[in-house]
């Protein structure tokens, strides 16, 4: 942990040496996801509910993954953008110091301009939170931070996965982008709403159910009974990280240098 706050430090430091930059695109990241938001509220606005969601208790949701998403981006960076120390050849590099590969590749970069897009999703959080008196007690506001957490762990993941075939095909894949950009846009929503097939496999296979849907019927009482289960289910990241960096060790044991 030492090692990954120093290499926090470097890239802050280095990145506030133009603080206008550094402004500009934090401002700039803060109206990204603003007419995202636009458009569920004026679709809300016009239909007044979605299946049986109100808009407050999807903006929730829209919060949690795009809070989720940013965290992720932020602190995971370095595999989003690894193709480009492997065709460069940097990550030889790596491979001869003596801590581990993840460790250097997740602190080889961060978006500190992110912060943008964090605050505007911390606003829709509070905003809907305010609204949704249900959730004003300590076990939901726990599975809340349970949920955001998880949410990142997630995104984390397939970007290592995505970074895994770069061993492969050294440019990242576009097919990629199905699961991060496409998978935060899909997830904004309640899963109830999409196709069973669809819901199956963002809840078993890439689990995005443990985080804007199952956990959230807790949250939003939709569903009766025990806080166990809902709480237990937002440690599905976890369970999805593993396997993530089984396969990344996996395809760093079959790298063969690019030759630069």
């Amino acid at each position: 942990m030492r090692l990954y706050i120093k290499y926090l430090s470097i890239h802050l430091k280095s990145q506030m040496e133009y603080r206008t930059s550094f402004l500009l695109m934090s401002v700039g990241q803060f109206f990204i996801p603003f007419m995202v938001f636009g458009s569920l509220y004026f679709m809300f606005q016009r239909f007044g509910e979605l299946q049986g969601w109100s808009f407050f208790e999807v903006a929730l949701c829209f919060a949690v993954i795009h809070l989720a998403f940013s965290l992720s981006e932020c602190f995971a960076r370095g595999f989003d953008s690894f193709s480009s120390l492997v065709a460069g050849g940097d990550f030889d590099r790596l491979l001869v110091r003596p801590r581990s590969t993840a460790l250097q590749v997740l602190g080889s970069k961060f978006e500190f301009t992110r912060i943008g897009r964090l605050l505007q999703s911390v606003i829709v959080l509070v905003w809907s939170v305010s609204n949704l008196p249900q959730i004003w007690s300590l076990p939901k506001l726990l599975t809340l931070l349970l949920m955001i957490a998880n949410g990142t762990i997630i995104f984390t993941g397939i970007f290592i996965l995505a970074a895994t075939f770069c061993f492969w095909t050294i440019q990242a894949i576009e097919v990629a982008n199905v699961f991060t950009d496409g998978g935060r846009e899909m997830a904004q929503y309640p899963l109830n709403i999409y196709e069973k097939w669809v819901t199956r496999f963002f809840t078993f296979v890439i689990p995005f159910g443990c985080v804007s849907y199952v956990p959230l019927m807790y949250v939003l009482d939709k569903r009766e009974g025990s806080m166990f289960f809902p709480m237990v289910i937002t440690f599905g990241g976890v369970l999805f990280l593993i396997p993530c960096l089984l396969i990344w060790r996996f395809g760093v044991r079959h790298y063969r240098s690019t030759g630069s």
